[in-house]
């Protein structure tokens, strides 16, 4: 092949990448609220971020924060939110670059969602946290500062490392007009969610639901969704901090709920943060990353116990 024939080739090879991103975009409807509850808005240094609330204001506060992934959203506690809002006063809201929140083309790192959870959770009078995986090392950072007070963390297969070790031309690609949208549209395709999902998430991988992953497609398709998610792949939303030194540091009680198969956080780092860290270990027989949606009934028990 000669050079002006793989040049003419490359150019239709973007031309099509372009019209596929073009038609995938046209078909990623709006997104509505996957919680019930009241829609709000917290403008958060330039960003409006969206959060639902629910449950009786005078009633203990519980702050709910979702993982991160490539369709990571609060729609993560569809399963639990309203029985938890029978005793808690609720709220959760969607990360930056996620959900109903904005996504500008930031570089998303850890410290940016350090800092929002601490500026976040200061506006409540002592919360207890709710967090999934990689947001659990953010908010057990968060809880450092003078201005946040947290009664209480309850971690779902917690951890400080969600990617590889920071990869420029990793984050750079995904970034990348045209291509990195055709990369990222693939990332976030049904058969690449239904596979996460299987895999990873769900032990039982019915228990996802076909609208629910219908729902993470769509979140994933969203104007600037790629952006967050680029930071996450290439390793720059891993957490700088010793999750075990820092919760033993802070001595809030915690609870760690560990699905017993989960692969990507096996249950031997839950019991060895457990014990370095003397918290709480509940493990859910038949679940992976995601107990809370395969056992909701005994996962709400499990933290109206914790709680208490």
């Amino acid at each position: 092949m000669n050079f002006r024939r793989a040049i003419s080739v490359a150019t239709a090879g973007v031309g099509l990448t372009a019209a596929a991103n073009a038609a995938l975009s046209k078909r990623a409807a709006p997104l509505e609220p996957p919680l019930s509850g009241t829609v709000g808005t917290y403008r958060w240094r330039g960003m409006d971020i969206s959060y639902v609330e629910a449950g009786d204001d005078s009633a203990p506060t519980l702050v709910l924060l979702h993982g991160i992934n490539a369709a990571g959203s609060s729609g993560e506690f569809r399963a639990v939110f309203d029985e938890l809002a029978e005793d808690f006063h609720v709220i959760a809201p969607d990360l930056p670059g996620f959900g109903l929140s904005d996504r500008p083309a930031l570089y998303y790192s850890a410290v940016l969602y350090q800092e929002f959870v601490g500026d976040f959770l200061s506006r409540y009078d002592s919360p207890a946290v709710l967090a999934s995986s990689l947001t659990s090392a953010y908010a057990v950072a968060a809880a450092e500062r003078d201005d946040v007070s947290v009664s209480n963390f309850v971690f779902v297969c917690p951890t400080a490392r969600g990617g590889p070790d920071p990869t420029e031309w990793l984050r750079e690609l995904i970034r990348a007009p045209v291509v990195g949208e055709g990369l990222f549209n693939l990332i976030a395709s049904h058969p690449s969610i239904r596979y996460f999902n299987g895999d990873h998430g769900y032990f039982d991988p019915s228990k996802a639901g076909e609208e629910w992953q219908e729902y993470e497609w769509q979140t994933a398709h969203q104007p600037g969704a790629r952006f967050a998610p680029a930071s996450f792949v290439s390793g720059y939303l891993n957490a700088d901090i010793d999750l075990g030194e820092a919760l033993s540091e802070l001595d809030i009680p915690t609870t760690l709920i560990w699905g017993r198969e989960s692969d990507i956080t096996p249950l031997a780092d839950g019991r060895d943060l457990a014990e370095e860290a003397d918290c709480t270990l509940v493990v859910f027989d038949d679940a992976m990353l995601l107990p809370h949606v395969e056992f909701p009934a005994a996962f709400v028990e499990t933290v109206s116990d914790a709680l208490s």
